[in-house]
């Protein structure tokens, strides 16, 4: 049998650690513990506009991230993760990502902003609303 190493992580071994092993350790704190993960990425790995947020979700191997032109207001903005696996869809938590969103759009505007992903499974989609406080500048 051929043996096959890999210099880079896979995709089956970065699944396996994200929708398995962490899940596991974390327990019922799992969705908090990874949106405070997402901004804390965010903090490490800043973008410079909106504009660059599909690119960076792209290359993170997160998804293809539209920005919903339009469906914008003054203090929030709308976007969709496209999923073609279901059952990934189903199964995973999008919050790491919702952190990421929320702490990019906080250090870009200048305001407290969150994020929250609502799974539209029929749609193979997880849409990601992000509102800040136009009151609240951090």
């Amino acid at each position: 049998m051929d043996k096959q190493t890999y210099e880079t992580p896979t995709r089956l071994g970065y699944e396996i650690i994200r929708d398995h092993v962490l899940p596991n350790i974390l327990g019922k704190h799992v969705d908090e513990i990874l949106y405070w993960s997402g901004k804390d990425i965010a903090r490490k790995f800043p973008i410079f506009s909106i504009d660059e947020l599909p690119d960076f979700f792209r290359e993170a191997g997160w998804g293809s991230l539209i920005p919903q032109e339009g469906k914008t207001a003054k203090d929030e903005a709308l976007f969709i993760l496209e999923q073609s696996d279901a059952t990934l869809l189903e199964n995973r938590s999008y919050t790491l990502e919702a952190g990421f969103i929320a702490e990019q759009f906080q250090k870009l505007n200048g305001f407290l902003t969150e994020c929250y992903g609502e799974k539209m499974l029929k749609e193979k989609q997880v849409r990601f609303l992000v509102k800040w406080d136009l009151k609240t500048k951090v």
